[in-house]
């Protein structure tokens, strides 16, 4: 099965951006790297709708915590955190232009607040789900949910799950543009021969490495 152990992005800073998923407990998870430096993984749009950084926490407080973390750390507000249908989040944009989202499908806390989170899923915004699913299930990736053209989720055996939405429904979700501008890379680790998926994240191979780093 194709792991997902570490998530690596091509930056203008990365000192800064470094500091900057330290500082949201992401350092275990997300890489990052300058621009030049070989690509593994290329698509989507800095800033925009084309992917996503999603934390799940198990309650508001925990929420309002990390987000007041990446504030802090240098990220900007997309989307305020409110309480919703489906429960409590918010949407920052990191320093490189990575959105990121913050949420809980709890209203109400239950224990001290903490920047703490449970689940992170890289969302990736495509331009048809059902064909997304179809390529990545063909290239070994178990579906665990599906709802459709609008959401399917990947089993995987590490702390990192990859899931499809729609391109606009992912922009309109994060609010954030479904189109812009530069090209951050990120690097699937696990093996197998490098693929191309049908929106154009073209994938490498990569050693799995060590998430304690």
């Amino acid at each position: 099965m194709i792991s997902f152990e570490t998530i690596t992005l091509e930056v203008a800073d990365p000192a800064s951006a470094e500091a900057f998923y330290e500082a949201l407990g992401l350092a275990a998870h997300v890489r990052v790297r300058a621009p030049g430096e070989p690509a593994a993984v290329s698509g989507g749009s800095a800033g925009s709708g084309g992917f996503a950084l999603s934390l799940v926490a198990s309650q508001p407080g925990n929420v309002d915590a990390l987000i007041g973390a990446a504030l802090g750390a240098g990220a900007t507000t997309l989307k305020p955190a409110a309480k919703t249908f489906w429960g409590y989040g918010g949407v920052v944009r990191a320093p490189d232009g990575t959105v990121c989202k913050v949420a809980s499908s709890k209203k109400k806390d239950s224990a001290p607040a903490a920047p703490e989170f449970d689940q992170i899923a890289l969302l990736l915004g495509v331009a048809d789900v059902k064909a997304s699913k179809r390529f990545y299930a063909g290239r070994g990736l178990a579906v665990a949910k599906s709802f459709g053209g609008k959401y399917a989720e990947f089993e995987t055996s590490s702390a990192v799950t990859l899931a499809l939405y729609p391109r606009r429904a992912l922009a309109k979700d994060t609010g954030a543009a479904e189109e812009g501008a530069g090209s951050p890379r990120l690097v699937l680790a696990g093996g197998g021969a490098p693929f191309t998926d049908p929106d154009g994240f073209a994938w490498e191979s990569a050693p799995v490495l060590d998430a304690g780093r």
